[in-house]
């Protein structure tokens, strides 16, 4: 059972602020409270019918039982509070029902009813009690011996009403007036803790999205290293092989070769292994899990979006994030020399004016050749290759294309193909457009074009 003050979760990953004992409790206090008012009204009443029944020579049994009647309504006084003010206007004349009237008054103002008729059936409260108030004071003075000014009776019915009708009808307003103060306070607070707990999801989804397309970006960077850098160690073992017995100088010169291309693949490895030992979403758990706290939902929600967008040198208007590290177009020549070391006719074609692009862009075109490449090895040994590189005005495109094998065996090394969707990936996430397959003289094209 939760007791005022403790915290108890929602359903929501947050928390919220729970009263004291069950459900159940409050209005079983409220119920206690208004049927206690009814019967001390219910009294009251019944004492002031019989004096009115002495008053008026009304059979007290009459009275008494209408004054119970009337008393007792004022269990209703939270459901229908316009009938009991009604019900105490209506006993007025006979003057009964001070009670009925404060409590029935006060409830009315502090219930959820139109201001409007607050007024209407206060001023008639007021008017009843100071007509009533009136003929009393002036019928008992009447009979006296002193005989009080006109002026003083009124004055005194009017304060006498006042008195009696504007406290009560004062409070409930204030009432009321708190009591949807704090609802809205309460409803607030419910509503910002569930834009809180949906922020913090929004933010651990974004990293967990963001993580995941890193780890496709290294997946892809990976296979391209290791199946050209393995393709072309295959290569050249196999020349080595050949030609250890008739020419060693020329064996000598592969295998340094081949070492040179291991290194060089093991070190692009250990560079895009390093990133995969990062665990970005980790703070996003973390605040999921400590229920929606607003400094780790804002901590999470920066490192989510830092993640997604790197931060990069702004520019004035459409600037964009620095580029990624990766190979650029200068490099095409040194991966030419190593597919021509390994025996491939390769030809490099470029058209329009060369000029820097885009890091990422100039790092795609650089993986899809390379790709390429790495495909005439594995598929077709001895095959003429020609890449045409253009620049154009608002693109840059390039072809691979290599003729059917020169009728050497092909290498035996596995292929997942996995090589021509990450090209494609590549090419698409920069906006660009991608085709491959083969050509009518039985070899292989494969064509990008990328926006400059």
């Amino acid at each position: 059972m939760s007791t005022t003050g403790e915290y108890v979760p929602d359903g929501a990953g947050g928390r919220s602020r729970v009263a004291a004992g069950p459900w159940w409790w409050p209005r079983r206090r409220s119920m206690a409270l208004d049927v206690s008012l009814a019967f001390v009204s219910a009294v009251e009443c019944l004492l002031e019918g019989a004096a009115f029944a002495e008053k008026t020579g009304v059979s007290p049994v009459v009275t008494g039982l209408f004054g119970l009647l009337v008393g007792s309504v004022l269990v209703l006084r939270r459901r229908w509070p316009v009938l009991v003010v009604l019900v105490s206007i209506a006993v007025t004349p006979a003057q009964m029902g001070i009670l009925l009237s404060i409590v029935g008054l006060y409830s009315l103002a502090a219930s959820d009813v139109p201001r409007r008729i607050i007024a209407v059936l206060s001023g008639m409260t007021m008017l009843g009690m100071l007509i009533v108030t009136f003929l009393e004071m002036h019928g008992d003075l009447g009979g006296a011996a002193y005989h009080a000014p006109l002026a003083v009776v009124a004055l005194t019915s009017v304060l006498a009403a006042v008195g009696v009708t504007a406290p009560p009808v004062l409070l409930g307003l204030y009432v009321g007036a708190r009591r949807r103060l704090v609802e809205s306070l309460r409803e607030r607070a419910d509503g910002l803790e569930r834009e809180l707990s949906l922020l913090a999801e929004t933010a651990t989804s974004s990293a967990e999205r963001a993580r995941m397309e890193e780890r496709t970006r290294i997946a892809r960077e990976m296979h391209d290293v290791v199946a050209h850098r393995v393709s072309l160690m295959v290569v050249h073992a196999a020349a080595l092989q050949a030609i250890a017995v008739k020419d060693p100088e020329k064996a000598s010169a592969s295998a340094q070769l081949l070492g040179d291309m291991g290194r060089q693949a093991l070190n692009e490895l250990r560079e895009m292994l390093g990133v995969l030992r990062t665990e970005p979403v980790t703070a996003a758990r973390a605040a999921a899990g400590a229920g929606a706290d607003v400094d780790a939902v804002v901590g999470v929600a920066v490192a989510a979006e830092t993640i997604a967008h790197p931060p990069g040198p702004a520019a004035a208007g459409d600037a964009e994030p620095e580029d990624e590290q990766g190979p650029c177009l200068a490099e095409l020549t040194g991966l030419l020399d190593e597919s021509r070391a390994a025996g491939m006719d390769v030809e490099l074609t470029v058209e329009g004016q060369e000029r820097p692009l885009a890091a990422r862009v100039e790092a795609t075109v650089y993986r899809v050749v390379q790709e390429a490449l790495t495909n005439v090895h594995k598929h077709a040994p001895g095959a003429r290759a020609r890449i045409r590189l253009a620049y154009r005005d608002a693109e840059v495109a390039v072809l691979v294309q290599n003729g059917p094998s020169g009728g050497a065996p092909a290498l035996v090394l596995p292929s997942g193909g996995n090589g021509l969707v990450g090209m494609k990936e590549r090419v698409t996430a920069l906006g660009g457009g991608f085709a491959a397959g083969t050509t009518h003289e039985g070899g292989f094209r494969v064509s990008a074009m990328l926006p400059a």
